[in-house]
């Protein structure tokens, strides 16, 4: 069967990629409907949408000869997916606010279909509180939401905000779409669970990499965390099935296929990070977040006086994301913690398994140069004992990670 994709693009200068999302959609046997908003249509045409998609492209609401031939509510729900893209911020508030003002907007509140917004927007628009919590919005309403690429902006500025690479956003597509997929067969035969797609359905909430802690303008406390495990972790879950939530400190590592990410510098960022995107049904910490940092950083940067002695620094205790999530009113039914040690392995992480509040501790000895490497030996501690595994590549750890995951909780939803 044919599939079908809605596909709104609101204004910015990344709605020209829009045109060779349609080209992979229609490549790849898909069926697409354009729907193109007043400020869209500024950066492409109708014609040209029209071209490629081989049908007609919609741009108003009130248009009779549309509404009498297919009618908004119909052109929402005949769909198997709505896709969004560009995303920009200014839909992304509509949606999250439940306006509906004109065409695509309406189409978005009348959809009974799952939605899938691809962002795109100037950084600083993307890193500000209103934008925030309007994703965070959205993903609670069940919006899948891409995490944009970083990189130069049209307007001269570097950061997160530009838009995914069309074959990216082809990528999230196709997963979507084979977990409605494996949703449906489960609904048809209750005790069918593709092997496939383990996690269709879940929430897997996962963190990544360091946190760089302030100690002024140029300086911070950080570790050595590369980000890979955790990446390789969000990767294996959307793999899965799973709609993957990936909090990751600062890292210069690709966002994996089907995967939303959010980008946070300090502990404290990736705490509300992490309660954001919950509920979750399982919340995997890998993040090596830092114990402590500056009470006061320096709003300048801090210089020698001559003197000989260091500057000055008082520390305070960070706060503890696994032991909050441990005790969370919205406690995700499995959480597993990671803990890089470099002696007494095991006997540290059984400390923390009772102390955090943890179901498991990934317990990793981190001595060598797992730290930044590709492969990794670890131990994975519950209240049943230690599992040890032999060293592997970070890859291999993720996928067997993610397999102990799902048999999890299959085995709890039953």
């Amino acid at each position: 069967m044919t599939q079908r994709i809605l596909l709104i693009i609101s204004g910015g200068i990344a709605a020209y990629k829009s045109l060779e999302l349609v080209r992979l959609l229609r490549k790849r046997g898909m069926a697409v409907r354009a729907v193109l908003t007043e400020s869209a249509a500024q950066f492409v045409t109708p014609l040209s949408l029209g071209v490629l998609t081989e049908d007609n492209v919609f741009t108003q609401l009130f248009d009779l000869k549309d509404e009498r031939e297919i009618g908004h509510i119909q052109l929402s729900r005949q769909a198997d997916l709505v896709v969004v893209a560009p995303a920009t911020a200014n839909i992304l508030a509509k949606m999250a606010n439940g306006i509906a003002d004109d065409l695509a907007t309406t189409l978005l509140l009348a959809t009974d279909k799952p939605v899938l917004a691809a962002p795109a927007m100037n950084v600083r628009m993307w890193r500000h509180p209103a934008t925030r919590r309007n994703i965070a919005q959205l993903q609670a309403d069940g919006v899948h939401v891409m995490a944009p690429d970083s990189g130069e902006m049209a307007c001269g500025e570097y950061g997160p905000g530009r838009l995914p690479e069309p074959e990216a956003i082809l990528a999230e597509i196709e997963r979507l779409l084979a977990t409605r997929r494996g949703s449906d067969m489960l609904a048809d035969q209750p005790d069918f669970a593709p092997a496939d797609l383990p996690l269709a359905g879940r929430h897997i909430l996962i963190t990544a990499g360091p946190t760089h802690e302030p100690i002024d303008p140029v300086r911070f406390i950080a570790n050595r965390s590369s980000g890979k495990q955790g990446f390789a972790i969000a990767a294996a879950a959307a793999r899965a099935g799973a709609r993957v939530s990936l909090v990751a400190g600062p890292v210069h590592l690709p966002t994996p296929a089907g995967v939303d990410r959010i980008d946070v510098e300090t502990a404290r960022e990736m705490l509300a990070a992490v309660e954001a995107a919950l509920p979750a049904d399982a919340a995997i910490m890998v993040a090596a977040v830092a114990d402590w940092r500056t009470a006061d950083a320096a709003g300048q940067k801090l210089k020698k006086d001559g003197s000989g002695q260091p500057a000055p620094l008082v520390l305070t205790e960070n706060p503890d994301i696994l032991a909050t999530l441990g005790h969370h009113v919205q406690r995700p039914a499995l959480l597993v913690g990671f803990a890089a040690e470099t002696e007494k392995v095991a006997d540290h992480a059984r400390a923390k398994l009772a102390r955090k509040g943890a179901d498991w501790i990934v317990a990793n000895d981190v001595s060598g140069d797992v730290m930044g490497g590709d492969a990794n030996a670890v131990h994975i501690v519950t209240a049943d004992g230690i599992d040890t595994w032999p060293s592997m590549a970070k890859a291999d750890v993720a996928d067997r990670l993610i397999e102990k995951v799902a048999h999890a909780l299959a085995s709890r939803s039953h």
